[in-house]
């Protein structure tokens, strides 16, 4: 200890570190009988060791304060008897800035103190309703790292500013970010790790299965769902030696364009609960992010839902248990969110044909709880991407190096005739007439629609559906420009404008399937080959939706009906009738192309001979009501006219 420093102890409430240019004061949770204390680091690396005292003890706290001339330009750790550790408490982490950078050994961390003030220039969060929200899941270094995202500042905060001008013309309302707190990616061969598809997708029944390392493998974890430094934002994540700054850049200027950040936290079994809830409320408060996204084990959701500072925020989480819902339920700003049920696997088997599911699809497409919200997706970051969905029924995992033995085995997916690429015309034609049906499932649903980053365009992960150790073309998004690609991608954006444009299609409330306001329609109705007659029963793979606009807020919407078939051949659903001064018009069909379509949404289609939809195979057509004008009016008598003699 140098001896021109001044040491005084306090008995401290909480673990929180405070610095100035020539003080620090410590408050650090350190469970040890014996002696344990801070080492201090000089720019040498020469070590100053400085013992906690039971006069600054309160349980297992220790508080210090000390003062000394360029005291915060150290580096420093704690160490308890003979091991040293980084405190999991530090805002800034020395030792993990390069990506990639393995060594025999594990890189050694220190804490650090960080002066950059930051401006944020009036920033205010955008605090957009989750009935209106659209998310949009990333993670930060294979959003950009491709050679195609044609950004300067690959695979960093930076690049995903770059990349605000397309977020905000396809329309999403939020990012969602997978871990980007500080973390050591190198999987040293001795170390256990995880197999980090489990957590999210199992829910209530998380596990985490260990598997050793083969002989001196060295893989990255792109994903960081492991122990980390939860209080950091990751350094190689930034273009800069500042990665506090580029959050903070990034966070404010999507703010500015409307788009919200949530960021994905994963906590492993020994992370105990306060923890978490401290971790995430420094993360609202410091760096301004809009909500969480919580996987891992024992979620303290009463405490999320207690906390006053976290009102505001959005808190996404697998499932809720009962118990909790009294302190979930936020009667000012609904803010919590869970994953709707078996979402992704049940419509997933009703896209590729499977029988009995009808009526699942149904409540998952009308599914909005009172007390909290709820997301449907149909791709994330783990399994497959949304085309590999159509593309692969088997997992294609050997690049992971583990036999393809990690991830799912049971995908619920189907190739479309042919596993893998294909050039056949026909293949390729049913694969995108898919994803536009899976589009249609998560955009007409009620809930949140989320998609993750390169599935609006057709990102491919080449079969491989556990791509957590893939630093390359297999794990990065590849900015594809085809016709393809930009078939689903123009499609997808006109389903965020349809969307945005008409509340009736992401209600506030859920649907009470009733007509409660007396004007002749239920605010949602189901329909068959018979309007209000909607064919239910085990072998049904076809059924139209109405969604009647006068339910909208204050009843300023046109209606829709949404007629879906999942079977391989055609059917024909009934229209409902309507007031003799409106009319059924088709505004999209995933069997077409979106050019096919007008931007006046269908003013060139014609109305429906019979009140009669025709929906090809494994197709879902969306019909608006427009009001009859004159001219329509003559063209309806006259197809009405020309049907009666073809009918004759």
């Amino acid at each position: 200890m140098n001896s021109e420093w001044k040491i005084t102890y306090f008995k401290p409430d909480r673990a929180e570190i405070f610095f100035k240019e020539n003080e620090i004061i410590i408050a650090a949770e350190i469970l040890s009988k014996e002696e344990c204390g801070v080492i201090l680091y000089d720019h040498k690396d020469k070590e100053y060791r400085i013992p906690f005292s039971k006069e600054g003890r309160r349980g297992f706290l220790y508080g210090m304060k000390i003062e000394g001339e360029g005291i915060s330009n150290f580096r420093y750790n704690f160490y308890r008897d003979e091991e040293v550790f980084t405190d999991p408490y530090a805002t800034k982490i020395c030792g993990l800035e390069k990506w990639g950078a393995f060594k025999e050994t594990k890189r050694k961390t220190f804490g650090c103190f960080s002066f950059e003030k930051f401006d944020w220039q009036g920033d205010v969060s955008p605090m957009i309703p989750l009935e209106d929200s659209i998310f949009y899941g990333l993670n930060v270094r294979s959003f950009t790292m491709h050679k195609s995202s044609k950004v300067k500042n690959k695979g960093t905060f930076e690049g995903i500013v770059e990349k605000i001008p397309y977020l905000k013309e396809l329309g999403i309302t939020a990012i969602e970010l997978m871990p980007c707190y500080e973390y050591e990616e190198c999987l040293v061969p001795e170390r256990v790790v995880p197999d980090f598809q489990v957590p999210v997708t199992a829910a209530a029944h998380e596990t985490v299965i260990k598997m050793q390392l083969p002989d001196r493998q060295v893989r990255l974890n792109c994903w960081g769902f492991q122990n980390a430094f939860y209080f950091v934002p990751k350094a190689s994540y930034s273009a800069s030696h500042m990665p506090e700054v580029s959050f903070k850049t990034m966070v404010r200027e999507l703010h500015k364009n409307g788009i919200e950040v949530i960021m994905q936290f994963y906590f492993p079994p020994e992370i105990r609960q306060c923890y978490m809830l401290d971790a995430i409320k420094f993360w609202v408060t410091e760096y301004h992010i809009d909500g969480v996204r919580i996987s891992g084990f024992h979620i303290p959701h009463r405490l999320l839902g207690e906390e006053p500072a976290l009102k505001d925020t959005k808190i996404w989480c697998n499932y809720f248990p009962e118990e909790d819902m009294s302190v979930i339920s936020n009667p000012v700003y609904k803010n919590f969110i869970s994953n709707n049920g078996n979402y992704l696997n049940d419509m997933r088997r009703f896209l590729k044909g499977d029988e009995g599911l009808i009526e699942q699809m149904l409540y998952y497409q009308r599914r909005n709880p009172k007390e909290y919200s709820v997301v449907n997706y149909m791709a994330d970051y783990d399994g497959f991407s949304l085309y590999d969905s159509v593309s692969y029924e088997r997992k294609h995992n050997e690049k992971n190096g583990e036999d393809n033995r990690d991830g799912n085995d049971i995908n619920f997916t189907w190739n479309c005739g042919m596993e893998g690429d294909s050039r056949k015309n026909a293949v390729q034609e049913l694969r995108l007439k898919q994803i536009k049906n899976i589009m249609s499932f998560l955009f007409l649903s009620q809930g949140i629609p989320f998609i993750f980053s390169g599935d609006e365009f057709g990102n491919t992960r080449n079969g491989n559906n556990n791509c957590y150790c893939q630093d390359n073309e297999t794990g990065w998004i590849k900015w594809k420009d085809s016709n393809f690609a930009k078939e689903i991608l123009d499609y997808t954006r006109f389903l965020i404008r349809l969307r945005k444009n008409h509340p009736i299609l992401h209600m506030k409330e859920e649907f009470r399937v009733m007509d409660v306001k007396g004007c002749g329609y239920p605010d949602i109705s189901y329909h068959g080959m018979e309007a209000w007659r909607p064919d239910l029963s085990y072998m049904s793979r076809t059924v139209g939706i109405m969604l009647c606009g006068q339910y909208a807020p204050k009843g300023q919407d046109t209606s829709f009906y949404i007629a879906f078939n999942m079977h391989w051949d055609a059917h024909r659903l009934a229209l409902p009738k309507l007031p003799k001064d409106e009319i059924w018009v088709r505004v999209s069909d995933t069997s077409e192309a979106v050019a096919s379509f007008s931007e006046a949404e269908g003013a060139n289609d014609q109305n429906q001979k019979n009140q009669m939809a025709l929906v090809k195979g494994r197709s879902i057509a969306v019909y608006q009501t427009r009001k009859c004008t004159v001219k329509a009016s003559h063209h309806k008598r006259k197809a009405q006219q020309k049907n009666k003699r073809e009918d004759d």
